[in-house]
């Protein structure tokens, strides 16, 4: 299923602490500070919805990387990433009014990142048979740049998981989400990500043996 689209119910157009006031500031997005900054995110979430193109852009800057690096530790395919990278990059433009500000925006982001790489596994799941190319072995820019033949098998274990152990690994374990975070991203009980974890590290550890 398609990642669903929230009841409508934009931030408010009021900028978040410490941006600048008065007529500029509605019209100009917000500066990005260090790290995350869930506040300059609604506030940018607000004048997209509003129609700010500069807005929209600031979101893509801040976020575009941490899209692609989702999507290729989920569908372990630089193109397929690339892909979904783009395709989501577009959906901000028009599916933001569907957040609700009851979550942080990266949750709600986190959650459309999988929900479309996992309904591009099934669709291709569906369409081809299972072959070498759907799981290449060439290495991707990741193990590119570490250039180890343990980290390419890492890569295709990982790869090979059934998807809820896969997702479980890849929020938590790389990228750093909490229990709470990941069970609101999947929405699922935190107990359900505890135990798919504790499968997927299991297999992972498994999978792995003979590199020990």
């Amino acid at each position: 299923m398609e990642a669903s689209l929230l009841d409508p119910d934009p931030p408010p157009d009021a900028p978040p602490a410490g941006a600048a006031a008065g007529s500029a500031a509605s019209t100009r997005p917000a500066p990005r500070g260090p790290g995350d900054d869930p506040d300059v995110d609604r506030w940018l979430v607000g004048r997209v919805v509003a129609g700010d193109v500069e807005a929209y852009e600031e979101l893509l800057r801040r976020h575009r990387d941490r899209i692609y690096r989702i999507a290729l530790r989920v569908l372990a395919d630089p193109a397929d990433a690339d892909d979904v990278t783009q395709d989501i990059a577009i959906q901000l433009w028009t599916g933001l009014s569907s957040f609700t500000g009851s979550a942080a925006f990266t949750t709600w982001l986190y959650r459309v990142v999988v929900n479309r790489c996992l309904n591009l596994r099934r669709r291709r799941r569906r369409t081809e048979e299972l072959t070498e190319a759907t799981h290449p072995t060439a290495p991707g820019p990741e193990a590119r740049v570490v250039a180890g033949q343990e980290l390419e098998a890492g890569i295709a274990a990982l790869a090979d998981m059934p998807e809820e152990l896969r997702v479980a690994l890849v929020l938590i374990q790389l990228e750093g989400l909490s229990y709470a975070q990941a069970a609101a991203v999947l929405k699922v009980p935190e107990a359900t990500v505890r135990g798919r974890l504790a499968r997927g590290r299991a297999q992972l550890v498994k999978s792995m043996r003979s590199w020990s």
